[in-house]
């Protein structure tokens, strides 16, 4: 298992290159774990030994919990359990809902936070704590680590019936969680409740055997396993979100519908409203896979709309998982873009057992949170912006070329539209010599550019088809349009056709934008276009035609990638190999656009 996990530097030790699926060797160690807990039992109980074995301990944690005159260990045997009222089968019906209901106060006590667990309260402040004063904080309460939490997890999956798929669940979350050494350590240490199950020469009472065991699936801890996310698809799951807003311009809170939508590697919820007033929720749904994407809007309604969010925190409260999705934006219409919507890209956080701290860069003010209405603008220079360019293409171009097992969409989202990825750096390209500052009225975004190439290109191709009508050869309506056109191009009807189909598929491409994507700011639109036109192969065709107008010549310095020959030579090769990678997006990127190619 270790081995498959390395993928290609396994080969040095001696792997085979074909390997063998992840499903498959999880499968066999839920196998093995079998027939070591079926080796030497005293009596079989049922189909599954390892489970009744955790039955048995969580009855026994259950009884010193509550205090009763539970049986005494020496007498928890193989009869007694069989004959009990709390019996493995009765207690396997009738466990799920309770299980459920005391997860579901634990989720709620959960909801404090560690800083008020840690820091010892103030004279001067109310004990009473509001529910929303926690925002700022960078710390969720952990959840429980414990067997007996994981077991109850497990036995409230409705869709699960034996007590082997149980087993199976358990040991994949458990593994999923790197806790599976740490769990079978706790349960083998009722030496006595081991006695009464276990014959003297089984496997589980020889010491020597039983550390080896531990401490090979200890190692199991060195790489990541998703074994339970990925194989539960239709199990509902609960997860926390928690919105960081900013305390800054007085955006803290906002009188509007908020609601988000999040999207997984394997399913995408609808709207999900966030409840009026609060900062801090928990909502059920099917079973998500590891988060991707995660957008947020509101309604724009009521006085106080505009919003400022630094970032969401989500966690999925049985695996742990953690995410964070920075925003740094504002929400609303008259601030920022205009924008009531944005799209998130999440960043899943590593968690350590002691501290569920959130990886963030300490004192740092988000992008854009500095000036509600104009963009930041940071002069970088050109050789700088060509190094990072093509390091996102080839990021890009690997993870094309990995085998498909490997390849998931949630990546490539990440590479496209995450803080470092293509559409960010593309902006700062686009920046580059853009001449946004305006004497009267808000300074230009990038999209506007975009927009008035739209209105150039459709000028076009209405002179061109003027020029249809009356039976005139296209190449002399070059001599009309931009005088870059007709420069010794010396274009022939093919090269007019295929330049007519890329101005009209631009013009197409940038309606569909406007139209699917209007509560998205001109940023957002911007990402949009990029991302599209990726997909339909479309990105390296338009920037030569778009740099050759009118337009560009008004809005950009002559040092900028689009007037610069060498550099927009440059611009054009470094994206060519994109247009041999199949791409595919998520939903929540494409706005629901469906594909052209």
């Amino acid at each position: 298992m270790l081995l498959e996990k390395m993928g290609t530097e396994a080969v040095a030790l001696g792997l085979k290159g074909d390997g063998i699926e992840e499903n498959t060797l999880i499968a066999s160690l839920c196998d093995l774990l079998e027939k070591i807990w079926s080796h030497g039992l005293q009596t079989k109980q049922g189909k599954s030994a390892l489970w009744c074995h955790l039955q048995a301990y969580l009855e026994l944690q259950d009884a010193r919990a509550n205090n009763c005159n539970a049986p005494t260990i020496t007498n928890v045997t193989p009869k007694a359990l069989a004959g009990n009222k709390i019996s493995s089968g009765s207690y396997a019906s009738t466990t799920p809902a309770l299980a459920w209901n005391v997860m579901r106060k634990r989720m709620d006590y959960l909801s404090t936070f560690q800083t008020d667990i840690d820091s010892p309260p103030s004279p001067n402040r109310s004990r009473s704590r509001d529910r929303n004063k926690f925002v700022g904080l960078e710390q969720l309460c952990p959840l429980p680590e414990s067997l007996e939490f994981d077991v109850k997890n497990v036995l409230a999956m409705a869709d699960i019936k034996t007590h082997i798929g149980y087993t199976r669940a358990w040991v994949r979350l458990s593994l999923e969680k790197k806790l599976l050494s740490r769990h079978f350590r706790t349960l083998l240490s009722e030496e006595s409740l081991l006695r009464s199950l276990y014959k003297r020469n089984a496997f589980l009472r020889c010491e020597e055997e039983k550390e080896q065991f531990l401490y090979h699936l200890l190692t199991l801890n060195t790489v990541d396993y998703f074994s339970f996310t990925n194989t539960y698809p239709t199990t509902k799951l609960p997860y926390r979100v928690v919105i960081f807003p900013s305390r800054k311009y007085g955006s803290y809170h906002t009188s509007s519908n908020v609601w988000i939508i999040v999207s997984g590697t394997m399913n995408e919820t609808q709207r999900v409203p966030v409840p009026k007033g609060s900062l801090e929720f928990i909502f059920h749904y099917k079973n998500l896979g590891l988060l991707t994407t995660m957008r947020i809007g509101h309604d724009n309604s009521g006085p106080s709309h505009k919003w400022l969010v630094e970032h969401v925190v989500m966690r999925n409260e049985v695996t742990g998982h953690t995410y964070k999705f920075p925003c740094g934006r504002w929400l609303g219409k008259g601030v920022d873009d205009d924008s009531t919507e944005r799209l998130l890209v999440g960043q899943r956080a590593s968690l350590n057992s002691k501290s569920a701290e959130i990886p963030t860069v300490a004192n740092q003010t988000p992008p854009r949170t500095r000036s509600p209405s104009v963009q930041r603008q940071d002069t970088v220079p050109t050789s700088e912006l060509q190094h990072q360019l093509g390091n996102c293409v080839n990021v890009i171009v690997k993870w094309h070329y990995k085998p498909s097992r490997d390849r998931d969409v949630g990546t490539l989202t990440n590479l496209l539209c995450g803080d470092d990825g293509l559409v960010k750096c593309l902006e700062r390209v686009f920046l580059c010599g853009f001449r946004s500052t305006r004497f009267f009225g808000k300074n230009l975004y990038i999209w506007d550019y975009f927009t008035k190439i739209k209105e150039q290109f459709e000028q076009y191709l209405q002179h061109e088809q003027q020029q249809q009508q009356t039976h005139q050869q296209l190449d002399d309506s070059a001599s009309s349009m931009d005088s870059s056109f007709s420069d010794g191009s010396g274009a022939n009807s093919l090269q007019r056709r295929e330049l007519s189909a890329i101005w009209r598929y631009y013009v197409h491409l940038m309606d569909e934008i406007s139209a699917a994507g209007s509560q998205l700011g001109k940023d957002g639109k911007f990402q949009l276009l990029i991302c599209l036109s990726l997909r339909e192969h479309l990105l390296t065709r338009m920037i030569k035609p778009m740099a050759m107008t009118k337009v560009t010549y008004e809005m950009y310095e002559e040092e900028s990638f689009l007037r610069r020959k060498n550099l927009l030579t440059f611009l054009i090769q470094i994206l060519e190999p994109l247009d041999d990678c199949h791409i595919v997006l998520e939903n929540s990127i494409t706005q629901g656009i469906p594909s052209q190619c």
